[in-house]
């Protein structure tokens, strides 16, 4: 993944461009406090496990090189020629989000065609249900899908909903959503454990809104709402110019948060620049997990491929305003791009090495445990994680979505 990761242009009301979320400064990563003295390891290879107690924080410090394990193709979901237009089921308008559930069938939401697919590990199309309006089973938008106990959610937010289906696609419930969201991967349903997902929404108070993620188990919500916070590393860049239009430039290699709730009402938080991971609750940080790895840096072909298109918007647009005026150079790559809390409580951690993205897979109490090949996925969706298979969706060269199941394999373990 080189380069800007997205640039978007909007038209703000009389060429203002309020901020539209806030949240409080992220608590401390670096804990100064007296060790306890306490400490375990673990060894796999020269991977290296010590936990000590800091404070009155678990602090995790993975060194060394985990087990490999191996991600297989087993079925690959889509138009198998060029004919597009022939309107069978493996041929998708536009995939949003696919989900694991049971049976080992694979869910898939098109927000083209405003209905769900569901397919076996084999590739095979067993049903279609769902279909575009406002009623029980209807979309106004297949937002994100998501598995709790027993039920598929579906997040729609267009209509402001949940909607709760059985896997023959039956409905079975609905629940309110705020609506009229869209443009991110990050407005979604996060699966954290077997019966425990959160969905995102909004708060809004006198200083404005911020990002909230709402607890769902197959019954109802759980009534855990965890905060988003304010990225104070935001590495984007607004540029305003004509009278009122903005852009918005991401640089690839600025440093970043990236947040995913955890199982319990935790939240795990990180800043890119640094692999280091705290599992927090409220303002309380409960766990750092760190990882020892040697810094890269960018160099100068890098960096000019990571701003080419912001240096090219400042030579088209010269009365351009933009905030910072220029991107600032980091000394290193970020180590992490994105997290991920599997259904099975694991962290996937996706590493940045300039020989190549990877995972990084963590159990619950911070252990790494292995490490597995990296596959790119679609802009605005995410994988899907199981206990032995990961779901990406796929778009090729023509602009077409596929659906990819992979199967972990695990070696010895």
């Amino acid at each position: 993944m080189t380069g800007q990761r997205g640039c978007v242009a909007v038209r703000m009301p009389g060429g203002s461009c309020p901020r539209a979320v806030r949240g409080k400064v992220l608590v401390a990563l670096v804990v100064t406090a007296a060790c306890d003295q306490r400490a375990s390891t673990s060894e796999a290879g020269d991977l290296v496990t010590t936990f000590d107690t800091v404070g009155g924080v678990v602090r995790v410090t993975n060194t060394g090189a985990p087990p490999r394990w191996g991600l297989t193709r087993i079925v690959s979901v889509g138009p198998k020629t060029l004919a597009v237009g022939d309107g069978g089921p493996e041929e998708f308008g536009m995939v949003s989000s696919a989900a694991l559930g049971p049976g080992n069938e694979v869910f898939v939401g098109d927000r083209h065609y405003m209905e769900v697919r569901v397919f076996g590990l084999d590739g095979r199309h067993l049903r279609t249900f769902g279909r575009g309006g406002e009623g029980p089973g209807e979309f106004g938008d297949v937002t994100s899908l998501a598995w709790v106990g027993d039920r598929l959610l579906a997040l729609d937010l267009v209509a402001g909903r949940i909607t709760e289906f059985s896997s023959a696609g039956e409905v079975l419930g609905q629940r309110t959503a705020p609506g009229r969201w869209g443009g991110s991967e990050a407005l979604r349903l996060y699966p954290v454990a077997f019966d425990e997902a959160y969905s995102v929404g909004a708060s809004f108070d006198a200083d404005g809104m911020s990002v909230v993620y709402v607890g769902q188990t197959g019954r109802g919500e759980t009534g855990d709402t965890l905060r988003g916070r304010e990225d104070p590393w935001d590495g984007t860049i607004a540029c305003e110019y004509n009278g009122g239009w903005l852009s918005f430039f991401e640089i690839v290699y600025s440093p970043k948060l990236v947040q995913h709730p955890g199982p319990g009402a935790v939240m795990y938080e990180a800043r890119t620049g640094t692999y280091r991971i705290a599992v927090t609750r409220g303002e309380d940080t409960l766990r750092i997990i760190d990882r020892v790895l040697p810094a890269e840096g960018v160099t100068d072909e890098e960096w000019a491929s990571a701003t080419e298109r912001f240096e090219t918007f400042l030579r088209d647009t010269p009365g351009a305003d933009c905030e910072p005026r220029r991107p600032a150079r980091p000394a290193a790559k970020p180590f992490v791009n994105e997290i991920f809390v599997a259904p099975d409580s694991r962290l996937w951690v996706e590493v940045i090495r300039s020989a190549g993205h990877r995972w990084e897979v963590f159990d619950p109490d911070g252990r790494l445990l292995a490490s597995a090949p990296f596959h790119e996925w679609k802009r605005h969706s995410v994988p899907a994680f199981g206990a032995a298979h990961i779901v990406t969706i796929r778009r090729d060269s023509l602009d077409l979505d596929h659906v990819d199941v992979w199967r972990i394999e695990r070696g010895g373990e």
